[in-house]
């Protein structure tokens, strides 16, 4: 048999991974899964407890998706969209507007949650271009946002763990203060939210004419440690964008599909954005898909002859990919089929409680911030202080690589551990989800 270990350090390089702490490592290496677990060559089950990165939906080799797949390999696997229509990717645009916030009406398809903003940003630019208010070329964001790798979206970043590196290639944003009441004690949510509120009013009326949109993960900013805003932030941030002529971009690359409770994370709030980006669970989990909606006026923008330039050019070699789109339209009929949402709210209610039950009392957890199935549980050395660990120790890293010992895979964001699972997830595995974070929290921060 092969040593997949030894031939995985011979060739790959990781994602955000420091490879030489990783040849120095016993990788774990996945093999196949069934439902909600992934199973490593050893044949030792772990529960999915992060979603493969927040992309499975209704678990592992699930039966409707795997066979969607199978017809449209029986068919075609991929045919391009320059210059040629496809069925899959007709029947889910179809399904996306359907579901999406009212006013979102064309589809433009790309492959990742980073080409998906990237779609955004230029179609927002270029928007106004078309306009003839070629001036409003700016993006304003909120701090600690990531909203991917690209360099586009790196420019409208705000982790410098991630991002700094980059600074030389980026463009100039505008930054607006990020509404988290857990870094400000002596604030109410509802006085940080305003606070933050006041400070993009100020820009905007400043700035109008240069600013072309505002890009915001809605209600949940996932990898700068899963950051909850306040409730009516989103709805703030919406009613300042129409004020001022604002174009507003909700990325629910990570919020989408169920994560919080709703289809759409812009639902809590009844927020119709003008552009909004799509990936990750798009496509159950099973293809990489990415999908950027636009408002009809957005694509009335670009209507013109040939010789106006008016085109938006940009595409992907895999746009629209067919078996892509066919497991997006089969995780989309689950959803209706199995009644996923209504499900989740019992769900989510249970998680809420085994958390509250089993972390949040615990001496090293500063803070359990929770938006559906969205969980980021923060560690830190003194917690009636709130003082971080150093970071030289990855306790984070530490929780994560215990729980596996526990049969749960977690990935952390610093030191704060995430919890996201498949929607699928069941009670009892809820509570293995939970009390293997507990346990783990327990055994490496010595409590």
């Amino acid at each position: 048999m092969k040593n997949w270990a030894a031939l995985d350090k011979l060739h790959i390089w990781h994602p955000f991974t420091q490879m030489q702490e990783w040849l120095q490592s016993e990788p774990l290496v996945i093999e196949s899964a069934e439902g909600n677990y992934l199973i490593d060559t050893e044949g030792s089950r772990y529960l999915d407890g992060v979603s493969s990165l927040w992309v499975n939906i209704h678990g592992h080799q699930k039966k409707e998706i795997d066979d969607a797949i199978i017809r449209q390999l029986g068919k075609v696997a991929h045919s391009t969209l320059l210059g040629l229509a496809g069925v899959p990717s007709i029947e889910l645009a179809e399904k996306l507007v359907a579901l999406a916030p009212e006013g979102l009406k064309k589809v433009f398809y790309s492959d990742s949650g980073s080409t998906a903003v990237e779609v955004a940003l230029k179609i927002a630019f270029q928007y106004w271009k078309n306009k003839g208010l070629s001036k409003k070329r700016l993006f304003v964001v909120l701090s600690q946002s990531y909203h991917g790798d690209t360099i586009g979206s790196v420019s409208l970043g705000g982790i410098d763990l991630f991002h700094s590196i980059f600074h030389p290639l980026l463009f100039q944003t505008i930054t607006i203060p990020t509404p988290f009441p857990y870094r400000c004690p002596d604030l109410t949510e509802e006085e940080c939210r305003d606070r933050c509120l006041d400070h993009f009013r100020a820009v905007a009326e400043s700035r109008a004419d240069d600013i072309a949109a505002l890009v915001v993960e809605p209600l949940v900013q996932g990898a700068a440690g899963m950051i909850v805003h306040p409730r009516g932030f989103l709805n703030g941030l919406e009613s300042i964008c129409r004020e001022y002529g604002i174009l507003l971009v909700c990325d629910e690359v990570a919020t989408g599909f169920g994560r919080t409770g709703r289809m759409f994370a812009c639902e809590h709030e009844g927020v119709r954005p003008d552009i909004m980006a799509l990936a990750k669970g798009l496509s159950g989990g099973y293809l990489p898909l990415a999908a950027t909606l636009a408002t009809e006026e957005i694509h009335q923008a670009f209507m013109g002859e040939h010789n106006e330039y008016k085109t938006f050019f940009h595409g992907h070699s895999y746009t629209g990919n067919a078996l892509a789109c066919a497991a997006a339209c089969a995780s989309l009929d689950i959803f209706e089929a199995e009644r996923v949402l209504e499900n989740c709210r019992l769900k989510i209610a249970f998680l809420t409680q085994l958390l509250r039950e089993e972390i949040s009392e615990l001496p090293h957890v500063g803070d359990v911030r929770q938006c559906g199935f969205m969980v980021g549980i923060e560690l830190v050395e003194d917690r009636s202080l709130r003082t971080p660990y150093p970071p030289a120790s990855r306790i984070g890293v530490q929780v994560t690589r215990n729980a596996r010992k526990h049969g749960v895979i977690l990935r952390p964001l610093g030191d704060v551990v995430v919890l996201m699972p498949p929607l699928s997830i069941t009670p009892d595995e809820m509570r293995l989800l939970v009390s293997a974070a507990a346990r783990s929290i327990a055994e490496v921060c010595g409590e």
